[in-house]
């Protein structure tokens, strides 16, 4: 037990936000008399969401490097509007129209990067000056009036799922997301053997064999109910398998490669960082032009997820992103988070504004408490650390 403690303590800002989330989502569950655990809402949620995970992957490195960015939700809007003149007005074809997209949001990163980085002005001041200015932009592009009448094939990023090829064996249940699950649960085993068995080759602490086994067993559980839940509905959206991709790759490159350790020492302390080699303003610069690249994906599937271009786009979706993150554990001081914490976080957001909404709270409630929450995790954090110092 001493153990469990122990790993318990050192990892307590995530465990805390997952115990978190379930309790959320238990209470949610008993308050709205089991709608929100039902498949249509799960996968709902999920789409409701999908922007914001989007961009909360994004600003948790943003944070990590002790910046901040508050003109994701105007760029998500330009890029939206963007995107919509080329394929209606234009005719350009989707796919072309996606790159270009991208390749615009990192142009719209580097030039707020260089600000920052090469520079020097305050993340703080260039990001707001960006959010004034893109959502001004956005407004000159569209004068002020929606665009619709978008591609089915852009529309399908938010509304399409992946098809079922077992689908010839049974009804009823999407059994290609089922036999996914299965597929999942063996990676996920072998990849928790893989790292126990690394902990021990280099004699770090590890728990119990038989806590080791019911975390594997709850985490399978937990997978594949989840996906159960999914394959009685329509089986899983595209944008989860997008979400899936970023969130694998990211957790990787923040945790297993030479750019996540020098994204994590600038942040937590540049000048050492800088004099052990770590060139910290490329290391900025960069971070700036993913968080570009992120807003414009989140700006795409936003517009996907309407069916249009809008002139209040990515309005407060900045406010979500940073919430995200700091509930989700990160510091803002820099130098700690993770991008599994952010995407926590998300989600304690996305099925609270979901819980309240299903139960009749009011928009002006949920604004209220979800700022109590943002307060209070960052609060926890505070604490954390000064009983830790």
């Amino acid at each position: 037990m001493a153990i469990l403690g122990r790993l318990f303590k050192a990892n307590i800002r995530q465990y805390g936000m997952i115990i978190a989330l379930v309790m959320i989502m238990l209470l949610f569950q008993i308050l709205t008399g089991g709608i929100l655990m039902q498949p249509l809402n799960i996968t709902n949620l999920i789409l409701q969401n999908s922007y914001i995970l989007v961009l909360a992957i994004g600003m948790v490195l943003v944070i990590i490097t002790g910046h901040i960015d508050l003109s994701v939700g105007s760029v998500a809007a330009v890029i939206g509007a963007t995107a919509a003149i080329l394929m209606v007005h234009m005719q350009v074809p989707v796919w072309l129209t996606i790159l270009i997209s991208l390749l615009l949001g990192a142009l719209i990163g580097a030039w707020q990067g260089f600000w920052i980085a090469y520079v020097g002005i305050p993340s703080f001041i260039v990001t707001l000056a960006g959010m004034l200015l893109f959502r001004g932009l956005t407004m000159v592009i569209l004068k002020g009036q929606s665009i619709a009448s978008l591609p089915n094939a852009f529309l399908g990023i938010s509304s399409g799922f992946i098809p079922d090829w077992l689908s010839g064996y049974a009804t009823g249940i999407h059994l290609t997301t089922m036999a996914i699950g299965l597929l999942l649960s063996a990676v996920l085993i072998w990849n928790e053997l893989r790292l126990r068995r690394t902990r021990q080759q280099y004699r770090m602490e590890t728990a119990p064999a038989a806590w080791f086994i019911l975390k594997l067993v709850f985490l399978v559980l937990v997978l594949n109910g989840f996906l159960w839940i999914l394959a009685r509905y329509e089986g899983i959206p595209n944008l989860l398998i997008i979400l899936t991709v970023l969130i694998a790759a990211y957790t990787f490159i923040t945790q297993r490669t030479v750019i996540g350790r020098h994204i994590y020492a600038t942040g937590g302390n540049s000048k050492a960082a800088a004099l052990s080699g770590v060139k910290t303003k490329r290391v900025t610069f960069y971070v700036f032009v993913n968080m570009g690249v992120l807003s414009a994906l989140a700006g795409l599937i936003f517009a996907s997820r309407l069916s249009a271009a809008t002139p209040k786009a990515g309005t407060l979706f900045e406010l979500d992103a940073i919430a995200a993150c700091f509930i989700g554990g990160a510091s803002a001081t820099g130098g700690v988070g993770t991008v599994i914490g952010a995407i926590i976080g998300g989600l304690v957001m996305g099925v609270m504004n979901n819980g309240m909404s299903l139960i009749g709270v009011s928009i002006d409630w949920q604004q209220a408490i979800k700022g109590l929450v943002l307060l209070l995790a960052v609060a926890f954090d505070f604490y954390i650390k000064n009983r830790s110092q």
